[in-house]
């Protein structure tokens, strides 16, 4: 099977999704160019390759059912990290919920985690970063990971996160310090 030109515009994708001759092709079209950026911001915030691959697969599910409701008031791909973003949170909130460990068995399964992952580029401070990124507020490190990792304006994340933009920049204000004190305080630990 021949697989499907990137870079389609947004518009040509919601066409094809809107005609049913068209709704399987324009829906391969949409996860062609969606599925990788998605899965990053996702595997950034649930950590674990095969969690972001179940995350990333009720995502794009969400995102198939309600593309006909999909009115345009916002860009396609904002909705799309919106879903993908609220379903990472449903994912880690019932994950805590069923976690019996403490804080630091935590933060040592983290490591460990991301050590033994193959899929995991292990260098050291990439290891600190993603500890630091742990100890954050949820909602520092969902800012953190748009602005950052994903290089998401201020106006795109306020409509993804339903926040304002004033309140955005201080948040991923807060988030750096936070990282620069975390790094700081385990670089002077070695």
């Amino acid at each position: 099977m021949k697989t499907p030109p990137r870079d389609i515009s947004d518009e040509a994708i919601l066409r094809m999704l809107r005609d049913e001759q068209n709704l399987e092709r324009g829906f391969r079209i949409l996860m062609d160019q969606y599925q990788e950026r998605l899965y990053w911001h996702i595997r950034r915030l649930v950590v674990g390759h095969d969690d972001a691959n179940d995350v990333v697969q009720n995502a794009f599910v969400k995102v198939f059912r309600g593309i006909r409701g999909f009115e345009g008031k916002s860009k396609l791909y904002t909705w799309m990290y919106r879903i993908a973003t609220n379903e990472a949170i449903t994912f880690l909130q019932k994950k805590s919920r069923m976690a019996a460990t403490s804080i630091d068995n935590e933060e040592i399964d983290l490591a460990a985690r991301l050590r033994a992952d193959a899929h995991f580029d292990g260098e050291e401070a990439e290891v600190q970063l993603q500890r630091a990124l742990h100890e954050l507020p949820e909602k520092q490190r969902l800012v953190f990971n748009l602005r950052y990792f994903d290089e998401m304006n201020y106006q795109d994340m306020s409509e993804v996160l339903g926040t304002s933009v004033g309140a955005l920049k201080a948040s991923y204000h807060h988030a750096v310090k936070k990282i620069e004190r975390y790094v700081r305080e385990v670089g002077s630990n070695y």
